[in-house]
């Protein structure tokens, strides 16, 4: 179920659904324009590249590269108690888009695992976490 409320601005949770329906899978959803055959990510009415409104929906390769990532371990936003500490990621995927993502921690609870520029590969939650927290996890390329 796609979240709903203020935050949601009009017409947006029927394009946002996909994605969200895509995470409780386990499956990351790109939106992609048949126009000029582009992923794009955040989903938007038209492609921001050519401008087109032919758009779809497609499973994600799941890898990419860390850029950059932060752990909050105190003073986290309202709600979020409850899943400190917790590591926040900028990913760019194979298909050239960026999106913020939680990050796994490893067995010892920490992110010492992770570093910048490092590849890093989509892993689902659970569907009832996917639906709690509507976020892509990724953690590093298992070899």
């Amino acid at each position: 179920m796609a979240p709903t409320g203020p935050e949601v601005g009009p017409g947006m949770a029927a394009i946002t659904e996909p994605y969200y329906e895509g995470l409780v899978r386990g499956e990351l959803m790109l939106q992609h324009c048949k126009g000029c055959d582009r992923a794009i990510m955040y989903p938007r009415h038209l492609c921001p590249f050519c401008h087109a409104g032919d758009l779809d929906w497609v499973v994600s390769y799941g890898r990419g590269v860390l850029h950059s990532f932060t752990v909050q371990r105190l003073g986290e936003p309202t709600g979020f108690g409850e899943d400190t500490p917790y590591a926040l990621g900028v990913v760019k995927l194979s298909e050239g888009v960026q999106l913020l993502g939680r990050l796994w921690p490893g067995a010892d609870g920490g992110w010492d695992a992770y570093t910048c520029d490092a590849p890093v590969e989509f892993r689902p939650a659970a569907a009832h976490e996917a639906r709690r927290r509507p976020v892509a996890w990724f953690g590093p390329v298992l070899r």
